[in-house]
């Protein structure tokens, strides 16, 4: 039997919430009010590391704007619930944020930020010179460096010309703003392989690819990762999500080390299942801004920070008996 155990390559920023107290076991009755009589236990170097990466803001790495398409090819994978909760992650962090939602047939973004009731313009109307691009552009109220950016209005139709070339003249336009460039451009891909995934990743220099541990998930990841290269996408890295710790004991389902030695990809971040997801869906309030904050919501906000400083974690498995048999893959074992 195994089990996965998940390191970062650099200490974890978040992993100060999980440091034990070091007076949890005190005992009031030996206190003295002018001198407490305790010891606390000392910190390893690995938790004092931590405590002080918590304290501080991650690195921006790269030049800015940094322009991340979100996509994965399979509908229902998670694509937009990552786009909602990566980008206020990274609006907290401090970093100012562009979010563009660039699936114009089944637009969601709005409804996962709660900021539906809001979408006045959209770049629609900026192309047809109805509205100006800051008037298309909706700040959210809880984090003012967090904007949405919709690409039309449901059941509308898109202008005939509207392609690759129209989304790069919207990220300049981003980029030459008065108010300054953003620091994050991330958009969120439509489903498919077809014009409107090729329109999207065409403004890219980054990519989020986000899979579930199934094999259908996986083959249309793989398929997106060789369009991305094709496209000049080098950096791609994958975000794993609905993993269920108990079904990889079983062995039912695919480790996270399984997928990354597939796919070939660096490991941005593992989403473990959450039931609390539908409900922050429901409620459009992003899973990132619960309190207290729930495991999944955690996973979004370390792969963040690892987007910000383009680091990666490595997936490891450790053995918690000895084996019977050889080890353990989809394919066989």
């Amino acid at each position: 039997m195994v089990s996965l155990l998940l390191l970062p390559k650099t200490p974890n920023p978040l992993s100060s919430i999980y440091t034990p107290n070091p007076f949890k076991s005190l005992n009031p009755k030996t206190l003295k009010p002018s001198k407490p009589n305790f010891k606390p236990k000392p910190h390893n170097p690995t938790t004092i590391r931590s405590v002080l990466q918590w304290n501080r803001k991650p690195q921006l790495a790269g030049d800015t704007p940094r322009v991340v398409v979100i996509t994965s090819g399979k509908g229902g994978v998670g694509k937009t619930t990552t786009t909602a909760n990566v980008g206020l992650s990274l609006a907290r962090l401090g970093f100012s944020v562009v979010a563009i939602d660039a699936d114009v047939g089944l637009r969601n973004l709005d409804l996962l930020l709660g900021l539906e009731n809001r979408v006045n313009y959209t770049v629609v109307e900026v192309l047809n010179g109805d509205c100006r691009l800051d008037q298309a552009l909706v700040r959210d109220k809880r984090w003012s460096n967090f904007e949405l950016l919709c690409i039309s209005k449901p059941r509308s139709k898109l202008p005939i010309g509207f392609g690759g070339k129209a989304l790069i003249w919207l990220v300049d336009a981003l980029k030459a703003r008065e108010e300054g460039s953003p620091d994050f451009i991330l958009i969120d891909c439509p489903a498919g392989i077809d014009a409107g995934f090729i329109t999207a990743i065409t403004p890219a220099n980054e990519a989020v690819l986000v899979t579930t541990p199934d094999i259908t998930s996986l083959r249309d990841a793989d398929r997106v990762t060789g369009l991305l290269e094709c496209d000049g996408i080098k950096d791609i890295k994958m975000i794993v999500n609905r993993v269920r710790t108990d079904m990889i004991k079983g062995e039912d389902m695919m480790s996270v080390l399984d997928i990354q030695e597939m796919l070939g990809l660096a490991l941005l971040g593992v989403i473990p299942e959450d039931s609390e997801v539908i409900r922050s869906t429901n409620r459009g309030y992003p899973l990132v801004l619960n309190k207290p904050p729930t495991l999944a919501g955690l996973a979004f906000e370390q792969a963040a920070w690892r987007l910000v400083e383009q680091d990666s974690m490595q997936a490891v498995v450790v053995e918690e008996e000895p084996k019977k048999r050889g080890f353990f893959s989809f394919f066989g074992g």
